[in-house]
């Protein structure tokens, strides 16, 4: 199917799901059958499990509002201020807990929030009537809902499992050929972007895989595959990264090792049977472990270090490819059953945490009560007929885009195409609706701008305008049982749509706005907090949930890179050797909780990493920190002189690890001067 057909049957579908809604809205008497229809638009998604997901949070959301509304509006009519700041409160709140959710739960909090604006302000009037409002307002909001889920459903449907599936084999396919440029040695202009990106695919792959379980693909049932993929995925990157900057620091490189990297980024880049890609992996692996115990007895040099940091990881990335290879393959083949490693990995709970940002979710619920209650003020004090439209837009357009850094210039971008809308909606109400009589003819007069405005929806970089148009146009329409064209009221209704949208747009700069720089470094910070707790931290360690947050930093920090402006310095920051360095710390944990090293040097070094970041947390340029430096140097020492152990690797690799992306441009370790120190 082309982009192009497939854009037309969302469109279509989209259409026939209003036409459903508007049609049982006016049979079973809905006082305004226009939010059924409008609902459909809002709620309609390309993918079918996120359209089925985000519907069964959305449901919840909108009846909690409902009960709010109910709640509110009673307690509080008789002091209006008091109420406007109550409901203000209310809607905030919501806002700040949706945004500390990352998945399609969030809709449950942000549409408890604004609905009770919808149904709670324009019921002031009339509060004795609040719990049959609320009760239409639900619904209609219901039946909008459910119309677009069935049709979409039933209708060409697009499975999230098949999306997926593509998005992971594009994801190993890029991975792969990371892999083996990087063992290569080929250098790309691009390369420090392809990675950045890579780390944000991750993370995309967590947010659609959240649909799965209301999918109707065979993938549902793949659940713990998917977990188990993102997180092996996940634990990839960094070993790149990490076996690519030892490979470059190498002075000279062993024709042993030479080969072995070689025959790797062969394996890595060729598309093999799964057995055959066992049993490679397996041969592989085998080399690895030969020449770490080769080493074992050979002195110790910055190159035998590098060398067995280099080792070490090509071990752990051969193992995590392999892995995300045979979970790929069983997401691919459902009816296959998982045995062994897969099976083990599949059933391994995890703890997948996203960044988030309480502080600017906190921002973001002030914002939207001070855009409300400027709203509200200026209803109360001037008792303007529609100032009950102004406060539901500010509480509805302060919550739309409040997960962006900088929300204002999206609500610009709202505001104008439902400006642009506002033409079409007169020409309809005035000049082609009068003449309409019957249901099937409102249909056909409707079908070529709502196609039209469905097309564009489909479109994924006119998604957010289209979504402007479809609310301009629907909600200036007002369609309901009776047919009334009120020029003034349509005015006055849009007007006060504007005033919300500008109250809401100068809220949000006032207090919420920030550059992509700013929200770059803040994210930044967050992650040199997280490391110094970690390197304090002596409990157990759960390394995919650590990862995983992280690397969902690195990809937030990328996206930011991208719109800071040239005067920013932020992209001399490295989130991924950030992450490098906390899978480090996770590292040395292990060694220090080894009885057979002596853990007092070790948790010297860890109390060294924690200091050098809370002094980068208070501004300080700790990058030419002699004292951890000696401190890892030492560690190394002492690792040397402790009878060989299964840890040692581990622990060289690390400290390597650590010296490499915390010192730079440090001069080759040197036993001789780790011991005099």
């Amino acid at each position: 199917m082309t982009p192009r057909l497939g854009y037309l049957i969302f469109s279509v579908n989209s259409f026939i799901a209003a036409m459903l809604a508007l049609y049982i809205s006016f049979s079973i008497g809905l006082p305004r059958p226009f939010w059924a229809m409008l609902t459909v638009y809002i709620t309609a998604q390309p993918l079918t499990g996120a359209l089925r997901s985000k519907a069964v949070y959305r449901v919840i959301g909108t009846a909690a509002g409902g009960v709010a509304a109910v709640v509110i509006v009673p307690a509080f009519v008789n002091t209006p201020l008091l109420m406007a700041l109550v409901m203000a409160a209310w809607t905030g709140l919501c806002l700040y807990v949706s945004l500390l959710d990352r998945t399609p739960r969030a809709y449950t909090f942000m549409l408890a929030g604004y609905t009770a604006a919808i149904i709670g302000f324009p019921s002031v009037t009339a509060p004795e009537a609040i719990f049959d409002t609320a009760l239409a307002r639900v619904e209609e909001i219901t039946l909008g809902i459910c119309c677009a889920t069935l049709i979409h459903t039933i209708v060409f449907p697009k499975d999230v499992g098949q999306f997926l599936g593509g998005r992971i084999q594009a994801f190993l396919k890029d991975g792969q050929g990371w892999i083996g440029d990087a063992l290569a040695n080929r250098r790309t202009p691009k390369e420090r972007d392809e990675r950045r990106r890579l780390a944000a695919d991750v993370t995309e792959l967590h947010v659609t895989s959240s649909h799965l379980p209301f999918d109707t693909s065979d993938l549902s049932l793949r659940i713990g595959a998917v977990r188990a993929l993102e997180n092996r995925l996940a634990y990839m990157l960094p070993l790149i990264s990490a076996i690519d900057d030892r490979l470059s620091q190498l002075s000279i490189r062993p024709e042993t090792l030479t080969r072995l990297i070689e025959d790797i980024a062969v394996w890595a880049e060729a598309g093999h049977e799964p057995d055959r890609q066992h049993a490679d992996a397996d041969r592989l692996q085998v080399r690895c472990a030969g020449l770490l115990d080769l080493m074992a007895g050979e002195p110790i040099t910055w190159d035998s270090l590098l060398t067995n940091s280099i080792l070490f990881r090509l071990d752990e990335l051969i193992l995590a490819l392999q892995d995300s290879r045979d979970l790929a393959y069983t997401m691919g083949d459902p009816t296959r059953s998982p045995k062994g490693r897969v099976a083990a990995l599949m059933r391994t709970p995890t703890r997948r945490r996203l960044h988030l940002d309480g502080g600017m979710a906190a921002l973001s619920g002030f914002a939207l009560m001070v855009a409300v209650m400027l709203c509200c003020v200026l209803w109360i004090f001037t008792a303007w007929p529609e100032g009950a439209v102004a406060a539901t837009m500010a509480a509805v357009f302060s919550s739309f885009f409040a997960a962006q850094d900088d929300p204002a210039p999206a609500i610009i971008g709202f505001l104008i195409w439902s400006l642009i809308a506002l033409p079409l909606a007169a020409l309809y109400l005035f000049a082609i609706l009068p003449a309409i009589d019957g249901f099937p003819m409102l249909a056909l007069a409707l079908a070529p701008a709502m196609i039209l405005i469905g097309y564009l929806q489909a479109i994924p970089s006119w998604t957010p305008r289209a979504l402007a148009l479809v609310i301009g146009f629907m909600g200036a329409l007002g369609l309901q049982a009776t047919f009334s064209a009120d020029l003034p009221q349509f005015l006055n209704g849009n007007l006060a749509q504007i005033v919300g949208i500008a109250a809401a747009l100068a809220a949000t700069r006032l207090f919420r706005s920030v550059g992509a720089g700013w929200a770059a470094r803040r994210i930044l910070k967050r992650g040199w907090r997280d490391i110094a707790t970690l390197a304090r931290n002596r409990s157990t360690i759960d390394t995919d949930a650590w990862v995983a947050t992280m690397l969902d930093r690195v990809g937030l920090v990328t996206a930011r890179i991208a719109l800071a402006g040239p005067e920013d310095d932020i992209d001399a920051y490295d989130a991924l050797a950030d992450m490098r360095i906390g899978i480090n710390v996770i590292d040395l944990h292990a060694v220090a909780a080894s009885e057979e090293v002596d853990a007092t040097s070790v948790n010297a070094t860890l109390d060294g990493v924690a200091e050098i970041f809370e002094r980068r947390l208070s501004g300080v340029d700790a990058a030419s920190d002699q004292k951890l430096l000696l401190s890892i140097d030492q560690t190394i020492a002492h690792l040397i002189e402790t009878t060989v152990c299964d840890h040692h690797q581990l622990g060289y690799a690390a400290l390597v690890g650590l010296r490499r992306n915390l010192f730079p441009d440090a001069a080759a370790y040197a036993p001789q001067t780790a011991v005099a120190a």
